[in-house]
């Protein structure tokens, strides 16, 4: 066990997209800091290798598949953790779906549907059925992953950069109207992180290069680096809930 940076004893804190990456980090790190950590991601078999090594690690966590495009699948782990936990404290939505790289004029519908229904419609009903169990216990916390391509979209990433805009306008529209309830609702907007999921801005050169002029440090981020702004973001030490949110650029870019 690392040393504690934020107590998350006693929390249910479920993270999407936990198979691997950004997610994995993060919930390896909640599990640190002494959450149930519910890994989720499509595969059910990648969740559970995340889950197993935080239990081999001290910590407590489980498995559970959810295609958070699939409106099915999200009543379902919803209804799963009511039933199992009687509350959930913390949601990260960190699932995403980038299925097109290209020019935007040549952007075809089903990438574009495919995009929107996880990253717009997906992030929203999670945060609507998380909203709901917490709203019934007091509290909790929602952190979306976001991206920079929010306010500067990225070379390629059209319907991407959009849909990400629409995540940070998420987030202040559910800080807004949740803080009656205690729920806290923040985001976290990554730059040039290597990741599976980035893998076409690290194998075209030139979009690489671009970037990385672009950013002050003149280097990309590891995924571990994301997990700790989220875990303060979920946090109690973040504990306002005045309807304003804190939207975090991931200190690689602007």
């Amino acid at each position: 066990m690392s040393t504690t940076l934020f107590d998350l004893t006693g929390k249910v804190a479920l993270v999407t997209g936990a198979s691997r990456g950004i997610g994995e980090e993060i919930a390896k790190l909640f599990g640190e800091q002494g959450a149930h950590v519910i890994v989720s991601s499509r595969k059910i078999d990648d969740c559970q290798k995340v889950a197993d090594e935080i239990v081999s690690n001290g910590g407590k966590a489980e498995a559970i598949a959810c295609h958070i495009g699939d409106m099915d699948q999200i009543q379902n782990i919803f209804s799963t953790i009511k039933d199992k936990h009687g509350k959930l404290d913390i949601l990260v939505n960190n699932a995403a779906a980038n299925p097109y790289f290209g020019h935007i004029l040549d952007t075809d519908l089903g990438a574009f549907n495919k995009t929107v229904d996880v990253n717009i419609r997906g992030y929203f009903f999670m945060s609507v059925e998380a909203g709901k169990i917490m709203r019934e216990n007091g509290g909790g916390s929602i952190v979306n992953t976001a991206s920079v391509n929010a306010l500067n979209p990225g070379p390629g990433q059209g319907i991407y950069s959009i849909s990400k805009a629409a995540v940070v306008n998420l987030t202040k529209a559910m800080a807004k109207e949740c803080a009656q309830f205690g729920i806290r609702c923040n985001a976290l907007l990554p730059g040039l992180t290597k990741t599976k999921f980035a893998g076409a801005l690290f194998t075209n050169d030139d979009i690489y290069q671009h970037a990385i002029q672009n950013i002050p440090m003149g280097r990309h981020a590891e995924p571990q680096e994301m997990a700790g702004t989220v875990l303060y973001l979920a946090s109690d030490a973040s504990s306002y809930t005045n309807g304003e949110c804190i939207v975090v650029d991931g200190g690689m870019t602007i």
